[in-house]
């Protein structure tokens, strides 16, 4: 009697709890589903697992549902991702290479996608949980991730979204702060388009996914 009790009191403890992850993820795409464009520039500090800074870098972000995300880094390196909802395009320019991925794919690597979609399946691959400030996003134990945190901060007022924070799977973290951020305004669809230039190492993964 005793082990049937607390085989319940478990069981309706994990209940609980995946319902509260299940709130908070509707209560995020609630609030993500206003979120239909979003621009801004940003600044990046990148930090080891104790807290030794890396990497500053500077950059812009454009976001469009669904699943559109043109994001560029103009320092300390210049890279380009652009993904037009079916195909990703990430554009080394000192390495003269083009990687081209199935934007579907990536769910499975990294959480930020479900920034700009609302798909019930790949919302079900993570567990999301509310911060004093904000979201946090993780992989679910089936999931390989390369990140294991995604921490979603959004401006006091609105929908804008203030910081990302992500940390990988080698205990770096990334935080990324907005700024001049616009949200809601009309973006060509143009800018999710990516044209590969000529002589590049072209590195195409999409048969392979």
């Amino acid at each position: 009697m005793k082990f049937k009790t607390i085989a319940l009191v478990l069981g309706l403890s994990c209940g609980f709890i995946s319902q509260s992850f299940a709130n908070e993820a509707e209560s995020l795409k609630l609030k993500l589903r206003s979120l239909n464009t979003f621009e801004a520039s940003f600044t990046q500090k990148v930090k080891d697992e104790e807290g030794t800074l890396l990497q500053d870098g500077t950059g812009n972000i454009a976001l469009k549902y669904p699943s559109k995300i043109r994001w560029q880094q103009l320092e300390p390196d210049e890279t380009l991702l652009v993904s037009d909802g079916n195909k990703t395009f990430y554009f080394d320019s000192f390495a003269e290479q083009v990687t081209v991925m199935n934007t579907a794919g990536l769910i499975d690597t990294t959480p930020f996608i479900l920034l700009t979609t609302q798909d019930k399946a790949q919302w079900d691959k993570y567990h999301v949980s509310k911060t004093a400030v904000g979201y946090r996003i993780s992989p679910k134990p089936n999931v390989e991730s390369q990140v294991e945190l995604l921490d979603i901060v959004f401006a006091s007022a609105g929908v804008a979204i203030d910081s990302l924070s992500i940390k990988d799977a080698s205990g770096q973290t990334s935080t990324f702060k907005f700024s001049n951020a616009k949200t809601n305004i009309e973006l060509d669809d143009k800018s999710f388009t990516f044209k590969i230039p000529h002589g590049v190492v072209i590195d195409d993964q999409t048969a392979s996914e």
